[in-house]
């Protein structure tokens, strides 16, 4: 089978492989479709901290059921997406049903090999049904899953202010579902095209140019002179995160979606003053996955928005470059496997 191997920052190598073997308790899956995030793209550039290299990314998935064992109601031939960070099942984490950051944690594409091949291999307790969603929508459950799972952590007050700091596909869903449990969301970012679509295709009321405005100064005028009760990074810029905590309301939570490798460095005092709460938001679970599709089937979001560029397998290395550069506009890169 094809594969697609990330063999060190920077290189894409393909290479034929054997189809994986049926294992207990584990499905075979033919890939079909395969979203491009901000991991994959960490990971070609060599900031991801979890990644080593050569590695085969990819964990935005969607795919029909070729075989599977001890996977009660779903059936070989069944359109289906993944979750894809595979726990232990029996760790602190695990036992308190937050399998989402299990001590053993693989995430697929990240810690272990993941998608961007044609048959992969995973534990049937991963499997999603399609609940009537097609091959692109499956594929965009996860990054959207991602950003409800941010959203569920800030335990939203409808009516509340929530600052999503990046325009990214994550920051995008994560402003979704702030609108969908009530809140009035601020979108920031240096990107105009990724504000515009905001305003045009989510309907953010409140748009902040992270380079050209005073930042602080909108947040005053916008929220009343309070500032934004709930603060989520969704960029995964070092700068961008230590600066996130001066933004938020006093009582408020900055919560970290987005994750760089070195260390968070907050001013101590005026973190305490607020009596801020810090939250980090690791991947989602299968509740959140199981939001994300009840919302898409009542149109309340809609992922084919989001893909604006589309790729067959065989030509990503050529194009990945070309993905990277904002004069190209990418919002989501779906690639297709036939």
């Amino acid at each position: 089978m094809r594969s697609l191997i990330c063999s060190l920052p920077g290189s894409f190598l393909y290479k034929e492989m054997d189809v994986p073997v049926l294992r207990p308790h584990h499905a075979i899956i033919k890939i079909k479709r395969i979203g491009i995030c901000g991991t994959d793209i960490h990971a070609y550039q060599g900031t991801q901290p979890y990644i080593d290299y050569p590695r085969i990314l990819g964990h935005e998935l969607s795919g029909d059921l070729i075989d599977a064992d001890d996977a009660d109601g779903f059936v070989p031939g069944e359109k289906l997406t993944i979750i894809p960070y595979f726990h232990c099942g029996i760790c602190i984490a695990c036992r308190n049903k937050k399998p989402n950051c299990c001590v053993k944690l693989k995430v697929c594409g990240v810690h272990i090999d993941g998608g961007m091949v044609d048959y992969l291999c995973v534990p049937s307790a991963a499997l999603v049904h399609n609940d009537g969603l097609n091959y692109d929508e499956l594929a965009l459950i996860e990054p959207l899953a991602i950003g409800a799972h941010g959203l569920r952590r800030a335990n939203l007050i409808p009516n509340e202010f929530v600052l999503v700091i990046g325009a990214g596909p994550i920051g995008l869903g994560t402003m979704e579902f702030a609108r969908i449990a009530g809140g009035q969301v601020i979108a920031m970012d240096n990107n105009d095209d990724r504000l515009a679509f905001c305003k045009k295709n989510l309907n953010v009321e409140h748009i902040i140019y992270a380079s050209k405005d005073n930042v602080a100064g909108k947040l005053i005028e916008i929220t009343n002179g309070d500032m934004p009760t709930v603060v989520i990074d969704a960029t995964g810029n070092q700068q961008a995160i230590n600066k996130g905590l001066t933004y938020l309301a006093h009582g408020g939570k900055y919560i970290l979606i987005g994750l760089q490798k070195n260390e968070i460095i907050l001013s101590h005092p005026e973190f305490h003053r607020r009596e801020a709460t810090l939250m980090s938001s690791r991947n989602a679970s299968r509740q959140d996955f199981e939001m994300v599709i009840s919302c898409v089937k009542k149109k309340l979001i809609d992922p084919s928005v989001y893909i604006t560029h589309r790729e067959k397998f065989e030509k990503v290395a050529d194009e990945f470059n070309s993905w990277l550069d904002p004069k190209n506009h990418v919002i989501k890169a779906m690639v297709e496997m036939d």
